[in-house]
């Protein structure tokens, strides 16, 4: 539900000359799935025109196309008539198109009212190239006007430029040939693509200046610096699609485009680019879908000799389901050309691989489905780097401190390596070279290994910047996305840098805003979660984790700590630091199982039960008490986190119960949450060893390497 409290995490700016037209390109610039003000959801529509939620807006289309009156809708949700009126005007359109021939006058007011080529395509029954084709043949293409900051009292020179077709002539000249590089940016904040990805395209512009070459960007989000109006020599606020894109290169007549600093949204148009005749600069399009491409990428590992988990490409749900059944549950489901894990999941038996499955190819419906098998007590690791002409030229391995499982965008994340053997970070530098070399990749790239008893396997490659470049950046003093550029514009960035022998340690926390998502499991997931991050120096890994949590919002316990730990495993591993913080003088409480596993192991700990048992304390009074708890650690048993375990459904939903109880009440009471075995393990050996005393002050230049 959406009311007053605020749950956003970004937004986009649509801009034009109609209602009508602005509606649809926001529409479109939200990256939901639609291609306009079209009907999206369930048969509920008038309830949730109602009781509005985020898919509000596409419930008043559904209702439109059902021909439920304006002052129906009027009603129930208190939207303005003229308003209303305007989107009625988008269904009737549509209508038209479905009908009626395709005459110019009709495509250009399906135009005018903010229809993309694909919008018109469906209707018409046809493919997004041929209304192209037609649209020029017709002589209608969109006119590029500035936004007149002057009010009209004298001639307006900015460069805010937006692109529409309720209009007859162009307010700026169009570009000289081979003389500018575009930069397309990263759309909206939201989970898993936020600023960091804006840092990347920012650093691409102020590099691309340095080098005295005019600068184009396209972007629509209003919070960025790359929208502000000095980062570029031309601002276009318009969508980040092929049709838009490929109308502002036949303006402009770029030398390039560069698609690698943006996140996914840019890098999914690389193909479509290049085939459209577009020069992408840097790694070959065609080398990019082979890295994006599950399937291709598997297959070209297993010819490099490469190790990875074992894998199948989905043909069908029961042929997926043999598969798995070979390789051994669980398993995991993963989309081709998805950020931060959409639509990700970790399937424990054969009930929620078919759940994750049918989810996963409707995320990712144009692109292959690949199971892999998911291998328990791995650690992970990253490797952030530049390449030019497949030669690996500069490269920060990073170490994920929990285990694989949490995606890397919500893991807490260390430069250097703390636990990682050497042989490892050999081998797996080895295996960085080698893709380097059979891709070919010139520009950024991110690639992710699973870590086992000294034995590496990979997961997957991005062929563009990651979330962590501004972290490696800033940790190392080298900037990777400057290196980059460079390298994607022809010049020679070879060097010695130094990356891997640092006087200091860095550690990156996520932070998550579960408070305003009201019932949220706070657990991390395959899939991300985080809604953005922070990053601490210290002198040692202990001084630079406890500075990373408390810079999220963590808070250090003072007194009482609530210990809720699932699975024998996870209860027999965390027992020395559970003693350790028992001899530091903290009170530890516990439920029932872990209590008594305490209790037999020599640890004291006070006993709290369970709000179904009716006994006292229970978790529902001691949390009731404010000050009662000062941190929680709730490791969950994962198969149970994930509603997915090998036990009776009716046990299993207890057990879940128990858990989500104790886990959501610590995000309602503000009350500093632990879920993660290696995390608390990590946090504990910290708050043991530190106290707050003993961090040190420094600004980041004082740190060796960050002049």
């Amino acid at each position: 539900r959406i009311g007053t409290e605020m749950k956003s995490v970004g937004e986009v700016m649509a801009i034009g000359r109609s209602f009508e037209e602005v509606l649809q390109k926001a529409i479109r610039m939200l990256k939901r799935g639609a291609e306009g003000f079209e009907p999206k959801g369930g048969a509920d529509y008038l309830a949730e025109i109602r009781f509005p939620t985020t898919e509000r807006i596409f419930a008043i289309a559904h209702a439109l196309h059902a021909r439920v009156p304006v002052e129906k809708i009027h009603a129930l949700s208190g939207i303005d008539l003229w308003f209303l009126e305007k989107m009625q005007r988008i269904v009737e359109i549509e209508r038209m198109l479905r009908r009626e021939a395709l005459s110019r006058e009709m495509l250009l007011q399906a135009k005018r009212a903010g229809f993309s080529d694909m919008q018109i395509a469906r209707a018409c029954k046809t493919t997004e190239e041929k209304i192209r084709a037609q649209r020029k043949r017709y002589d209608i293409a969109p006119v590029v006007k500035q936004i007149d900051t002057l009010a009209g009292e004298f001639p307006a020179a900015t460069n805010y430029l937006y692109l529409t077709y309720n209009g007859t002539e162009n307010d700026v000249e169009r570009g000289a040939g081979g003389k500018s590089v575009m930069v397309l940016g990263s759309g909206p904040y939201s989970i898993g693509s936020s600023v960091e990805f804006d840092w990347s395209s920012v650093q691409a512009l102020k590099t691309l200046k340095a080098e005295n070459i005019k600068t184009i960007m396209l972007n629509y989000n209003p919070e960025t610096v790359s929208t502000d109006y000095d980062m570029s020599d031309r601002l276009y606020f318009d969508e980040l699609s092929l049709e838009r894109v490929l109308d502002i290169v036949a303006f402009e007549h770029p030398k390039g485009v560069i698609v690698s600093t943006g996140g996914q949204v840019p890098n999914n148009l690389a193909l479509p680019l290049y085939k459209a005749g577009v020069r992408i600069l840097g790694t070959s399009p065609k080398d990019i879908d082979r890295a994006e491409d599950r399937h291709v990428f598997s297959t070209l590992l297993d010819k490099l000799g490469v190790d990875q988990p074992l894998w199948a490409e989905l043909s069908s749900i029961k042929r997926a389901a043999q598969k798995a059944e070979e390789m051994g549950y669980p398993v995991l489901v993963r989309p081709s050309y998805v950020l931060s894990g959409a639509a990700m999941a970790v399937a424990f038996d054969k009930r929620s691989l078919i759940k994750f499955l049918e989810r996963a190819v409707s995320v990712s419906a144009d692109h292959p489905v690949v199971i892999s098998k998911f291998i328990e007590n791995a650690r992970e690791i990253e490797i952030d780097g530049v390449g030019q002409n497949g030669d690996l030229i500069i490269y920060a391995l990073t170490e994920h401190v929990e285990n694989a499982g949490t995606h890397s965008g919500d893991a807490t994340v260390v430069l250097p390596a703390q636990r990682t053997y050497l042989e490892t970070l050999r081998r797996a530098k080895q295996i960085t070279k080698a893709i380097l070399k059979e891709l070919k990749i010139t520009g950024p790239f991110n690639i992710q290994f699973l870590a086992k008893d000294n034995h590496i396997k990979v997961i997957e490659l991005n062929v563009r910047a990651s979330r962590s470049f501004p972290f490696v950046s800033k940790v190392t003093g080298h900037n990777f996305i400057e290196l980059a550029t460079k390298a994607l514009i022809g010049k020679d960035v070879s060097g010695v840098y130094k990356t891997f022998d640092l006087d200091h340690v860095a550690v990156k926390s996520p932070q998550f805003s579960y408070g305003r998502i009201k019932g949220a499991d706070p657990l991390s997931y395959v899939e991300m979660a985080s809604t953005g991050e922070v990053a601490a120096f210290g002198d040692s890994f202990d001084e630079a984790l406890l500075k990373s949590m408390l810079s999220a919002g963590f808070k250090l316990p003072k007194k009482n700590i609530l210990v809720s730990i699932g699975k024998e495993d996870n209860k027999l591993k965390l027992l020395p630091y559970l003693r350790s913080l028992s001899e530091a003088g903290f009170r530890l409480l516990a439920t029932e199982h872990t209590a008594d596993f305490l209790g037999e192991n020599g640890v004291s700990a006070e006993k709290v039960y369970k709000v179904q048992s009716g006994r006292e304390p229970n978790v529902a009074s001691l949390l009731g008490k404010k000050g009662a708890i000062d941190l929680i650690i709730n490791i969950p048993t994962r198969e149970y986190a994930r509603g997915n375990g090998n036990t009776n459904k009716k046990t299993e939903n207890k057990i879940q119960q128990a858990g989500y109880f104790i886990r959501r009440k610590a995000v309602d009471l503000n009350i500093p949450l632990i879920t993660n075995r290696q995390l608390a393990e990590a946090f504990i050996g910290a708050l043991v060893h530190l106290k707050k005393g003993d961090f040190r002050v420094k600004d980041w230049a004082s740190y060796p390497g960050n002049i």
